[in-house]
């Protein structure tokens, strides 16, 4: 296929990029014409989408907006799941000069009627008729006072207003305009709005603009969710640099499967989906005999030949296992993946090392919602592995006193919608934002963190303990889901550990090892977990070592309050709903003590 029109791979320079969101749609067509933009199933079908076609589209929603009475600044909520229709609804929505509020489709009722109530969204477009109704529903409870319209965002409506009004909308934006306000999937108590302007999301874009290797002809998959800023990030940079958004056909579960089909050169993703694919990979070598060992030798000659330093002698090794391992991951990506992202969580280290290997380079940059997404980001020619990366072009990071990370820059938002308290505690009189994460600057200026300022764990022999350390360590194990340290005022830290059941039923399978209902109850299972506690406890300090462990009945889900939608966990509901379990593990009456561990 024809690249682009008389352009290089990365023809986009900063200086190029429109002054606002809302002149994208056009900005892009006018600029990659007929090339396709969106790609999407339809019927079962794949079909693009052309970059005109995405202005047409965007287009009519903004002049139907308009017609629905959305005036220069007026809230319009999208409640969907990740689709096209969705960015259409985005750029349709920045062209009508409207501030766009993104809600979790897993929203529950009192988060959702928070998030347009406290938004004052005045039209919702919701993705089905099941999101359709729980709006009405909140509606006719009286809960969403400020909502006037509930319309499909397939069809926001019919009537138009002329094409004059949305042009004219259009040019009347600037940089210091919201642009949306995102609200963030907190781990305690209400989400907070954050406002970020035109100018903070675009500032992110010139920044990453020279440093991403992307443009026409490049496919990015996109199975985030569109709520979620880092979903949007994905969305800008690929469309403003010509590539095609690609998007996943409507099942998480099905992601793995679809990579094949989808064949994307560039994979945004979080943690956990990287994570599971080496688990996958690696459940099938153990079950070869002495299938561990070749996984791990595999790995470390794979890792070697990554960072150019492999020796003559094991060039032979090498083309083995890439016809044994490499070739068939990069395969199962889909054959093409040039470049993976992940954010929003650490990575395991394991994990980064098996990707190299496998000749899938994976980047991790760090940001936040009220950083407009990105401040540091590890790039081609500039990686250091273990950390976040290097600030992007604009970005000042510094550390402060207590060790918690401090940024400012043009991304940096303007505070927080209806919460100026809020927005004093996050911005400082000179502008710098106060992270809420712990973090390290090495002499090169590359930032890593170590774990979040409110979940730091002080011991009643006053030891400071970073969770995150030996959670990452624990959950390194395929066998583990999630890992929740405890010990805040206590002699000693223990953990609240969650099962993958799917790896846990399959090393069963493989090992002809009936198991016993529930999981957490049987031994062997629980010998699984202790051997990665024990694993975890020999890579942190004494302190922070866990001393027992219990193993829960269910994982945590975003549906039963322990998750945020975003996937993170929340601590203070987990600690909360399982009091009791935590007082067995101190030797509390009542409750199973749990698994002593070593160490």
């Amino acid at each position: 296929m024809e690249r682009t029109r008389n352009h290089p791979r990365n023809p986009v320079t900063p200086s190029e990029l429109p002054p606002t969101l809302a002149l994208v749609a056009e900005w892009a067509a006018d600029r990659y014409g007929t090339l396709p933009a969106l790609r999407y199933r339809r019927e079962g079908e794949w079909t693009t989408l052309s970059y005109t076609g995405l202005r047409d589209a965007a287009h009519r929603v903004g002049r139907a907006l308009i017609a629905l009475g959305v005036g220069p600044g007026g809230r319009v909520a999208i409640l969907s799941e990740t689709r096209q229709e969705w960015t259409c609804a985005h750029f349709g929505a920045f062209a009508a000069g409207a501030v766009v509020v993104p809600v979790y489709p897993t929203a529950g009722d009192d988060e959702a009627a928070w998030v347009l109530d406290d938004s004052g969204a005045a039209v919702v477009l919701c993705e089905d008729e099941a999101q359709t109704a729980k709006v009405e529903r909140l509606r006719g409870q009286g809960r969403l006072p400020g909502v006037r319209r509930v319309v499909p965002l397939t069809e926001p409506g019919h009537e138009l207003a002329p094409a004059a009004a949305l042009s004219e909308r259009t040019r009347e934006r600037t940089a210091a305009d919201p642009a949306t306000i995102i609200y963030t999937s907190g781990t305690t108590g209400l989400p907070k709005g954050c406002v970020l302007t035109h100018g903070n999301l675009l500032a992110v874009q010139r920044a990453t603009v020279p440093v991403v290797d992307g443009g026409p002809g490049d496919s990015t998959y996109l199975y985030l969710p569109l709520a979620h800023l880092l979903a949007q990030l994905i969305e800008f940079t690929t469309l403003l640099q010509g590539g095609e958004l690609t998007f996943f056909g409507g099942r998480v579960e099905d992601v793995v499967a679809e990579l094949a089909e989808a064949r994307p050169t560039h994979l945004p993703s979080v943690p956990r989906l990287f994570e599971k694919v080496r688990s996958v990979v690696l459940s099938l070598a153990e079950a070869r005999q002495g299938g561990r060992e070749r996984f791990e030798e595999a790995i470390r000659i794979g890792v070697l030949a990554a960072e150019g330093s492999l020796p003559p002698e094991l060039r032979d090794a090498y083309e083995e296992a890439d016809k044994a391992l490499y070739s068939l991951v990069r395969q199962a990506l889909g054959g093409r993946v040039r470049r993976a992202l992940t954010g929003g969580a650490p990575i395991a280290p394991d994990t980064v090392d098996f990707l190299r290997a496998c000749g899938v380079p994976v980047f991790e940059g760090y940001g936040m919602t009220e950083s407009a997404g990105a401040l540091t980001l590890n790039v081609p020619g500039a990686v250091r592995y273990g950390t976040v990366g290097r600030p992007v072009d604009g970005a000042e990071i510094r550390i402060a006193e207590d060790g918690e990370v401090l940024a400012r820059g043009p991304m940096v938002f303007p505070g927080y919608h209806n919460d100026p308290e809020a927005t004093r505690a996050a911005l400082d009189d000179d502008g710098w934002l106060h992270t809420g994460d712990l973090g390290e600057l090495d002499a090169d200026g590359y930032l890593t963190i170590t774990g979040r300022k409110k979940d730091l764990i002080i011991t009643s022999a006053g030891k400071n303990l970073t969770p995150s350390l030996s959670e990452l360590a624990v959950q390194n194990s395929r066998f583990v889901s999630r890992a929740v340290m405890v010990g805040d005022r206590r002699p000693h830290p223990v953990a609240l550990i969650t099962l993958d059941t799917e790896e846990v039923t399959g090393w069963a399978a493989r090992e002809g090892v009936t198991l016993t209902e529930p999981l957490s109850r049987d031994p062997r299972v629980r010998a699984l977990v202790q051997e990665a506690v024990d694993a975890a406890n020999a890579t942190v300090s004494r302190p922070a070592r866990l001393r027992a462990f219990a193993v829960l009945d269910e994982d945590f889900t975003v549906e039963d309050g322990l998750l945020t939608p975003s996937l993170k966990v929340r601590r203070r509901a987990v600690t909360e709903r399982y009091a009791e379990v935590v007082e067995g593990l101190y030797g509390g009456a009542g409750a199973d003590a749990g698994t002593r561990a070593s160490g």
